[in-house]
């Protein structure tokens, strides 16, 4: 576990550590690798380097419950493309499922609604949420949502990095030969898939959309919307980041923006960490996160060590920096709509939250900030689960 700063005043870790025990703590983008549930990635106890977060973790750090994604790549817009995204989004669907209804039933249990999420936390199980990162995972089939919402699937991310049939990224890729800008915004058939989620009471997540593409899904949706992971561009300018217009938006729409803990998204980084970065992944011939995933165990503990010694000498951001955005967010749009994401196994992770047994730490940056239980619950998942609330109800508004 990362220490805390070293001026933690004790008191203020006693009650921090009381608060964070009661609060229902729920985390809303953990990506998993190809061989989750592997014997190669135990979510019991994941082999040391080989992931941020497990089961033990999680009740290490009083993590309660998290959103693991199905993760598409955006790949080529051809039917051999969706067929390869579907089968992709169904080996994860199947990962996730194979760990809470056979692996570890006892300890964890898939949460559909937002009552499931308080009634396994009653029972003391931690619970698994799914959600979709990347609307290429439909292909062109509108009807295939409901599939993924029978296999659990609760928010689907719109797009990732690249354009797609939905709609614009906010990062386009030049590897697929991406304008900045193709279709303007959201799609016909991105409208489509929003109003099909709202009937399903799937949230609907702006993360990685364009802000263009974010505005009209707000404007388009019946029910509130989510950023499932992003901070703030008011605090750092990144294209990932939201603007205060898309912020307002979401607040107008009732939704919930989820900060990120992920350096690149929280401050400026070094030319040097930056360098460091890119040579490494070029040495190793990672160019994007799916060359990652392929690695060997040996050449991703190779990667790690590496990592380690990059961040050893240009740090990551820290729980401070992070804390940052939740409060610019909060002050902008008000506590009842911002909460958090760790990106764990994703990119994130940062000092002070690097892995699930770091939790407890985010809790002790915001009670020495002053934010009160009541307000600690809210960022911890009240918030969110009140939109899930609203989304289920508005699904039922349309039986």
């Amino acid at each position: 576990m990362n220490p805390l700063p070293a001026d933690t005043d004790p008191d203020l870790l006693t009650r921090a550590a009381a608060i964070h025990a009661r609060v229902l703590t729920v985390d809303t983008h953990v990506d998993i690798p190809p061989d989750f549930g592997t014997e190669s990635y135990d979510p019991r106890e994941a082999k040391a380097g080989r992931g941020q977060i497990d089961l033990v973790g999680m009740e290490q750090g009083g993590l309660d419950a998290v959103f693991f994604i199905v993760y598409v790549g955006q790949g080529e817009r051809n039917p051999a493309g969706y067929a390869r995204a579907m089968a992709d989004a169904f080996d994860k669907f199947a990962a996730i499922r194979r760990m809470t209804d056979v692996q570890y039933p006892e300890t964890i249990a898939l949460a559909r609604t937002a009552d499931d999420v308080r009634r396994i936390h009653g029972e003391g199980r931690r619970a698994a949420l799914i959600g979709i990162e990347n609307g290429h995972a439909l292909g062109r089939d509108l009807d295939i949502l409901k599939t993924y919402y029978d296999f659990g699937a609760r928010y689907l991310g719109l797009t990732h990095n690249g354009h797609n049939d939905l709609g614009d990224s906010a990062v386009p890729m030049s590897r697929l030969k991406d304008p900045a800008t193709e279709h303007g915004g959201l799609t016909d058939f991105g409208r489509a898939v929003v109003e099909r989620a709202n009937e399903l009471g799937i949230m609907v997540d702006i993360s990685h959309a364009a802000m263009t593409t974010a505005l009209d899904a707000i404007r388009a949706s019946r029910a509130p919307v989510i950023a499932s992971h992003s901070s703030v561009k008011g605090v750092y300018d990144h294209p990932r980041n939201l603007s205060d217009e898309a912020l307002t938006a979401l607040r107008d729409n009732g939704g919930v923006a989820q900060m990120v803990a992920f350096d690149y998204y929280l401050r400026p980084v070094s030319n040097e960490r930056q360098a460091a970065l890119r040579a490494l992944r070029t040495e190793m011939g990672i160019k994007g996160f799916a060359d990652f995933e392929q690695l060997s165990d040996e050449k991703r503990d190779t990667y790690h060590a590496r990592r380690g010694e990059i961040d050893f000498k240009w740090p990551k951001a820290s729980v401070k920096d992070f804390a940052d955005h939740i409060d610019y967010a909060v002050n902008l749009v008000g506590i009842d709509h911002v909460g958090m994401a760790s990106d764990f196994n994703g990119g994130g992770g940062i000092a002070g939250w690097d892995n699930a047994r770091d939790t407890l730490n985010v809790t002790v940056e915001l009670v020495r900030r002053g934010y009160s239980e009541e307000q600690t619950a809210q960022l911890w998942g009240g918030n969110l689960l009140r939109v899930m609330e609203e989304v289920e109800a508005a699904a039922r508004r349309h039986e």
